[in-house]
């Protein structure tokens, strides 16, 4: 059986999220947040930018059959949250076993979808 590692999954699964309709972005957990501002200054020519996949994490299962998959949005307004969110956690889910099947893995994945915060409009990506 072939492994795959975390930073693939993380990628499959911030590009599956961003690509809800609603989803207006993906929100770092703290400890990115942290390191990012224990970071040494950067010049003004290069503006600091969190990559989508700080939104994810993915984590073995503690026994070792399967992945956990945690999601943190943040949504346009102009959407229903419930909707939105189950749709991310049902899009997320399978794109994660799609890749894992593509590398001869069938494992459980589990996904946790937690949304941040709501946007207004203005605040969108691509606005």
């Amino acid at each position: 059986m072939t492994t795959t590692g975390t930073a693939p999954l993380l990628s499959v699964a911030a590009e599956a999220a961003l690509a809800v309709p609603g989803v207006a972005g993906l929100q770092p957990r703290l400890a990115h947040r942290l390191a990012a501002a224990a970071a040494p200054t950067r010049t003004v020519t290069a503006p600091h930018h969190t990559p989508p996949e700080a939104g994810i994490r993915a984590d073995r299962a503690p026994d070792g059959s399967g992945w956990h998959i945690e999601v943190r949005c943040v949504l346009a307004e102009s959407h229903r949250a419930l909707d939105t969110a189950r749709h991310v956690h049902d899009r997320v889910r399978t794109a994660v076993i799609s890749h894992l099947a593509t590398h001869g893995i069938a494992e459980p994945v589990t996904t946790t979808v937690t949304v941040t915060r709501i946007a207004a409009r203005h605040c969108w990506k691509g606005s």
